[in-house]
């Protein structure tokens, strides 16, 4: 098998160094803005560099993995689902809803796969809390905490190109919540906060989010997000029911301090960053993904899992802007339910 990866950025660099050691995948040819950059990586890991994307579909792949800045995914996706090609692309479609719907038509007119990167499906922490709610261990579910906390911002430059807190961040624990109850997301309510670094303002970002969602059996989920969690990354979710409570993310590397004398000691080395909580999660959805390639296993995460977590993040920015509680259908793309 031979595979196509369009970005060598961090996130790129990390997928063509698993696939590149993955037993069923021959070759990569890899590509990147910057043709330094991948030419760079191709040489460490002896495969081939293209000069453009034009040659990833003009040599012959059997598959395409999207990792480029977001704003070039929808136009990548379209262009893979013409040539009949199997995509593997990174969260999210496209930073707005025409975009995302222009794109998932055009995979659905020619027939092709569409896997999304929502590497914490392939997390055992979550998993284990989907087989605690889908088995009735919690009883009747009816409180979630969900969050993500980064160390440290991102680059300046970057904000405006990220689609904002709601869409760039939250949006992994919005698609991980449906994934993990079961249910859809009915109504947001969502605020968010801009009092660290200038750059968020400048940006028209925040730094800091909240969303208390309700579910459609009546659950009530809070969300909130971070870039500035001086003590580590910090990525969990609580799940509340009648007759348990289950935590993820909380192990010997989360970055807390208790404040009660018999707590325990904080982490020594706690988590900096998401390339390093989920590793093991990322290599997981790529091999998931060669399985869908080789016709092996069905598709764990369709661009329709994308459009509804896009859907949610897009309610929370018109519930910040406008200050009000914000029904999903008042946003538009619903496709019915759609859990994965």
């Amino acid at each position: 098998m031979r595979i196509g990866v369009i970005g060598t950025g961090r996130i790129g660099t990390l997928h063509a160094r698993t696939l590149s050691r993955h037993r069923d995948v021959g070759s990569l040819i890899l590509t990147d803005a910057d043709p330094a950059r991948a030419q760079e990586l191709a040489h460490r890991l002896g495969e081939t560099a293209a000069p453009g994307v034009d040659e990833i579909f003009t040599w012959g792949v059997d598959a395409v993995v999207i990792t480029t800045a977001t704003a070039a995914h929808a136009e990548y996706i379209g262009r893979a689902a013409r040539s009949g090609l199997p995509v593997f692309c990174e969260k999210p479609i496209a930073l707005d809803l025409p975009g995302t719907l222009q794109a998932l038509a055009e995979v659905e007119t020619a027939g092709t796969v569409l896997q999304m990167g929502f590497q914490r499906r392939f997390d055992a922490g979550y998993a284990g809390a989907r087989e605690a709610v889908r088995s009735g261990r919690l009883g009747r579910l009816h409180t979630v905490r969900a969050m993500t906390c980064d160390q440290s911002p991102p680059p300046a430059e970057w904000l405006p190109l990220s689609g904002g807190l709601f869409r760039d961040t939250l949006i992994h624990d919005f698609d991980v919540l449906r994934w993990v109850t079961g249910r859809e997301v009915r109504e947001v309510y969502a605020t968010g906060a801009d009092g660290g670094p200038a750059m968020f303002r400048e940006a028209g970002d925040v730094d800091t989010g909240a969303a208390l969602l309700t579910l459609d059996d009546g659950t009530l989920a809070t969300a909130t997000a971070t870039r500035l969690n001086g003590a580590g990354y910090d990525v969990r979710m609580e799940l509340a029911g009648e007759r348990d409570t289950v935590v993820v993310g909380l192990d010997d590397r989360t970055p807390l301090a208790s404040t009660e004398p018999t707590g325990p000691p904080p982490a020594d080395k706690p988590w900096t960053g998401f390339l390093e909580r989920f590793g093991a999660a990322y290599e997981a959805e790529l091999n998931a993904f060669v399985e869908v390639v080789r016709g092996e296993r069905p598709n764990p995460c369709d661009g329709r899992q994308a459009l509804q977590a896009l859907r949610i993040a897009e309610a929370c920015e018109l519930s910040r802007r406008e200050r009000r509680p914000v029904p999903l259908v008042q946003v538009p793309g619903a496709t019915g339910p759609a859990y994965g």
